[in-house]
């Protein structure tokens, strides 16, 4: 059954690679560009996945927007935690329905919003910014797009301590994460998972002393994604000249039990 766009939806509307936008759709209004205009009334009432033509010809494609497409928007004027590194930090720290995830820092909300839709309506995100530019710019982000009911926020800085405890999973994207790994310790069950995110490796070698002189984690281990596209043409098959390279090494661990 296709599913239809209704008065109030998101849509992703698509021209080509750099010109592409989110919009709510309402009765009455319109999507302006320079090229052209989108009248929302014309697109109600049908099902995603249309091509339109805007009012000067050009053709647009009209899509339901997906966890991707979102997550890019959120972090368009902050930097983000990549989605080729948000998944795998999902993974990787086993982040599902029903799991409590404390994060810091919140940034965009891009990631806040990733978790509240892994965890589902049986689990709950936990995030905290110290910034109060980032924490109002997040709240207005996830108040968009996030159930907030699966969302708390604290506008705190977690250097000052975590509120929660017997969590399943602690995220961290914070200049200083080597400071953090006796409270994280605190905080999480036995055998769940800290994932700390850092653009540089000079952070990731001191949270990973750190965590090995504190003798209270297990499996540590660092990962860096690449991602690259492919051009796909008749006879002329290649990669893309530009690829996503660095943006960020992952580090995991495990907690080992007080006994």
């Amino acid at each position: 059954m296709q599913e239809l766009i209704q008065d109030g939806s998101f849509v992703y509307i698509f021209l080509d690679g750099k010109r592409n936008w989110i919009r709510r759709v309402k009765e009455g209004e319109q999507f302006h560009s320079n090229k052209g205009i989108i009248a929302f009334d014309d697109i109600i009432g049908r099902p995603f996945g249309l091509r339109v033509q805007s009012h000067s010809g050009t053709v647009f494609q009209i899509h339901k927007p997906s966890q991707n497409d979102i997550q890019i928007s959120l972090g368009r004027n902050t930097q983000i935690v990549y989605p080729k590194d948000a998944a795998t930090i999902v993974n990787q720290a086993g982040i599902c329905a029903g799991s409590r995830v404390v994060e810091s820092g919140t940034g965009s909300g891009s990631l806040t919003w990733i978790f509240s839709r892994a965890v589902g309506s049986s689990g709950h995100v936990y995030t905290y910014e110290v910034r109060e530019d980032m924490y109002l710019g997040a709240k207005k982000n996830l108040e968009r797009y996030a159930d907030m009911d699966r969302i708390t926020m604290h506008h705190q800085d977690i250097l000052d301590g975590i509120k929660e405890e017997n969590v399943d999973a602690v995220v961290l994207d914070l200049a200083t994460p080597w400071l953090l790994v006796d409270e994280v310790h605190r905080v999480l069950k036995p055998s769940h998972f800290i994932a700390s995110y850092s653009p540089t490796i000079e952070q990731v070698m001191k949270t990973c002393k750190a965590m090995g002189e504190s003798g209270n984690w297990g499996m540590i281990k660092t990962l860096e994604v690449l991602q690259r596209e492919i051009m796909v043409r008749d006879n002329k098959t290649r990669p893309t000249t530009w690829m996503v390279g660095h943006t960020g090494y992952m580090t995991f661990a495990r907690t080992f039990s007080v006994e």
